[in-house]
């Protein structure tokens, strides 16, 4: 179990720094919402690869020709108007300008890579269940505290921490895609 704690922690990493970022972002968000969100992740993250399982050979090849170029275009479009949003100067940070359609496209677009290690667990001879529930678990307990590093860290960063959550989100697509194009 020991090899499927760290690869849930290796899988969750993307998310948490989306959840830095977000936490930088937001400092006004509570801490229902950041459960909520959390959870939506670790939801993703734990269902991604559970998925990938009974998809199985039959559309492997397929997942993981697409999955790198899903993940890219996702991050890039959410950090690129987080970016244009710095560029407000009447922009205030309110959570409630972080949609759940946001939350959403953050969650899928951190999780892709689940999706395609799922894909693996079909080939051995494990309780899926069980190694998702450990993956979502792993990834929420990091999500809250990527959140609540964000908070702090936002106090500092003021107006930039739009712009750095918009950078790490495209800096996440880049590595994905490169980790995909030329390390797989």
């Amino acid at each position: 179990m020991l090899v499927f704690s760290v690869l849930a922690f290796a899988l969750a990493m993307d998310s948490f720094a989306l959840c830095v970022a977000n936490g930088a972002s937001f400092k006004g968000i509570k801490i229902f919402d950041i459960l909520k969100i959390s959870a939506i992740f670790g939801f993703f993250q734990a269902f991604m690869p559970f998925l990938g399982y009974f998809l199985g050979l039959g559309f492997a090849g397929f997942i993981v020709q697409i999955d790198h170029f899903v993940a890219f275009f996702i991050l890039a479009f959410l950090g690129i108007k987080m970016i244009k949003e710095s560029k407000n100067d009447e922009y205030e940070p309110d959570f409630s300008r972080l949609g759940f359609k946001q939350i959403l496209l953050g969650a899928v677009a951190t999780s892709i890579d689940a999706l395609a290690v799922g894909v693996t667990f079909a080939f051995e001879e494990i309780s899926i269940f069980s190694v998702c529930l450990l993956i979502g678990v792993v990834c929420f307990v990091l999500c809250v505290l990527a959140f609540f590093i964000g908070k702090m860290l936002g106090a500092w960063l003021e107006k930039r921490a739009l712009i750095l959550g918009g950078v790490i989100l495209i800096l996440l697509g880049c590595k994905i895609l490169i980790e995909h194009l030329f390390f797989s």
